[in-house]
């Protein structure tokens, strides 16, 4: 019997399930979100009313309830499988949100400490370590992948392409497949 791969793109958005599920009950709800956002605000030292926080915690709230509403479901928490559901749909669907325009510019603004519109390898090294939690040994190679151009930073350019990737590419060697780790 052989069993059919998954597609990449649902692997990818597996292990962000699994890296936003904080208290890992199978489900994500608007705790995991606004604990996802709190990372980030704590993090870069943002006091909530600051433009980038509050820019980050809007594009939050409406990303959750976007996902709410293309699973479809009566409740207030998506399971796994919903969640690559309603991703699928929504990264699409731009009716209401864009999710890769409107999330990838409001976390690179956040992570572009020094606004000088690209994001340095520390800047990068700091949203691994205090934003993704990652120890990963190869992380920094996420960062040589994703400066596309090998200037030394990841420019606004880079970083939304890479997120469109993330949401929309099936190709594991893209350098938007690797947020979460190789596939």
């Amino acid at each position: 019997m052989t069993t059919a791969a998954r597609d990449i793109i649902t692997i990818k958005l597996e292990r962000s399930f699994d890296t936003m599920d904080a208290n890992r009950d199978g489900y994500l709800d608007w705790s995991d979100y606004q604990a996802l956002a709190d990372r980030y605000i704590q993090a870069y030292r943002l006091d909530k009313n600051d433009r980038k926080a509050r820019s980050l915690q809007t594009f939050t709230q409406i990303y959750w309830l976007e996902l709410l509403r293309h699973a479809g479901v009566d409740s207030d928490r998506l399971t796994k499988d919903q969640f690559v559901v309603a991703n699928r749909l929504a990264v699409v669907d731009t009716s209401r949100l864009n999710v890769t325009e409107g999330g990838g510019h409001a976390i690179f603004d956040v992570l572009d400490t020094n606004d000088d519109n690209e994001i340095s390898a520390d800047e990068f090294a700091r949203f691994l370590r205090d934003v993704l939690r990652s120890d990963a040994v190869d992380a920094m190679d996420m960062f040589t992948k994703l400066d596309i151009d090998g200037d030394g930073a990841i420019s606004r350019y880079e970083f939304i392409r890479a997120v469109r990737e993330h949401y929309l590419s099936n190709d594991p060697d893209a350098p938007g497949s690797l947020f979460f780790g190789r596939v």
